[in-house]
């Protein structure tokens, strides 16, 4: 789980080593973050060490020249080392029809991921040099990007990634996660 609550970065499909319990001070954080709304994203990456993706809401903007955000990973994710090993990324901001697509990519489904990637709702966009990384093609926002840098903070890496292409859609609403739980955004006209 991420600290804001939502199973991210840890396919439960995947074994995973037992856990040790959690402190009061961790317990504490956790429950705060679950009280930060944030946007849902689905984070794919395709290239040398395999394709994948996981659910995550710990993705953030950090400056516009050049254009760059900051995707959260766990460390113990074995999705991980796929990630540190290709590169590059999108981010895939998830509409409001896509709660159960965020469940798949969270391993919550036990979907294998090879399935996940079978579905004919993914574009492939390719860079130069580079194999087309998995863009959900109706993703409220598509944010198409290079690793810049990997920065361990505690058990998660902050992955800087600069963007190469960014598409918007204007016309979906959103989904974010708040208090463990989806909710809906609609979109208000200005």
């Amino acid at each position: 789980m991420s600290a804001n609550g939502l199973a991210s970065n840890t396919d439960n499909s995947q074994k995973q080593a037992p856990r040790a319990p959690l402190s009061r001070e961790q317990i504490e954080f956790r429950n705060a973050m679950a009280h930060l709304p944030a946007a849902v994203s689905i984070i794919t990456t395709n290239g040398p060490g395999g394709q994948c993706g996981i659910t995550a809401s710990a993705v953030c903007s950090v400056t516009d020249s050049p254009p760059t955000v900051l995707v959260c990973l766990n460390r113990g994710s074995a999705m991980h080392e796929v990630f540190q090993k290709n590169g590059h990324l999108c981010v895939n901001v998830l509409a409001d029809e896509h709660e159960q697509l965020a469940m798949h990519f969270s391993g919550a489904t036990k979907v294998p991921m090879e399935e996940r990637f079978g579905w004919d709702i993914w574009e492939q966009q390719s860079e130069p040099g580079h194999p087309g990384q998995p863009v959900l093609a109706s993703a409220l926002v598509k944010l198409q990007g290079r690793i810049k840098e990997f920065k361990d903070v505690g058990s998660h890496s902050v992955m800087f990634v600069e963007l190469s292409d960014i598409r918007v859609s204007e016309e979906k609403d959103s989904l974010i996660y708040f208090n463990r739980l989806f909710h809906k955004v609609k979109r208000m006209a200005l």
